[in-house]
């Protein structure tokens, strides 16, 4: 995936190599935003976005909605601060900075968990879940993709089945807990887009996940642009 974006990126311009390179890693990263925006912004960022959301719709949508230059950059320093927030009270959740976007990942090893064939929230994951919410109240300017996904193992149908059950198990807990429909995205893909071997007990554990990208709403993004002068 990595590969792929550096690709995309050296083909749209070479400014925006250093941005390819650096999407997908953890960071502390507002500059992100600002590199975008001399490059294109929401331009560039809308290519890759589609080309990215075909392999990774959670990373496609962050990428595809950039804003970029100083907006961004102000963009980017909220959402450092999210990420933040997230990584210390749910530590087991694979966080990543992703241009203006938060990507949340949560496998059976990691903050949300399901029983085999389940998709009851109880627990562990009833505790992260909790504290997500929190901290989306905290941060009430984003909107929020769930995403639920599985491994290779039972039928397509199945599969595709229970991710939506599972995706909508975790949405369905937030907005219980206050955060307002209106902010969440909720989409399934079975088996369909793997993230790790499928051929390994490891990685079949890892593909069974739920995924959130978190990006800026309209009332942040006009934010940005009035306190920037955009």
């Amino acid at each position: 995936m990595r590969t792929s974006i550096n690709r995309i990126f050296a083909v749209l311009i070479a400014s925006t190599m250093l941005f390819g390179c650096e999407a997908t890693k953890n960071a502390s990263n507002k500059q992100k935003g600002a590199v975008i925006g001399a490059a294109g912004g929401a331009v560039v960022g809308g290519v890759v976005g589609n080309q990215v959301g075909e392999g990774n719709t959670a990373l496609g949508a962050i990428i595809g909605g950039v804003v970029g230059g100083a907006a961004g950059a102000y963009i980017g320093d909220r959402m450092d601060k999210q990420a933040q927030r997230i990584e210390e009270e749910i530590p087991g959740a694979e966080v990543e900075r992703v241009g203006e976007g938060i990507n949340v990942t949560f496998d059976e090893k990691s903050g949300v968990y399901f029983a085999t064939e389940k998709y009851n929230i109880e627990g562990q994951s009833r505790e992260a879940l909790l504290k997500l919410a929190g901290i989306f109240k905290e941060y009430p300017n984003t909107n929020i993709l769930v995403e639920g996904h599985t491994d290779s193992t039972g039928s397509d149908a199945y599969n595709l089945t229970l991710s939506k059950n599972r995706a909508q198990a975790v949405t369905n807990f937030l907005v219980n807990e206050g955060i307002s429909s209106g902010r969440i995205t909720t989409k399934w893909y079975g088996e369909s887009q793997p993230k790790y071997d499928n051929s390994t007990v490891e990685g079949r554990a890892k593909n069974r996940r739920v995924e959130l990208a978190i990006v800026a709403n309209e009332e942040l993004i006009e934010e940005a642009k009035q306190k920037t002068g955009e």
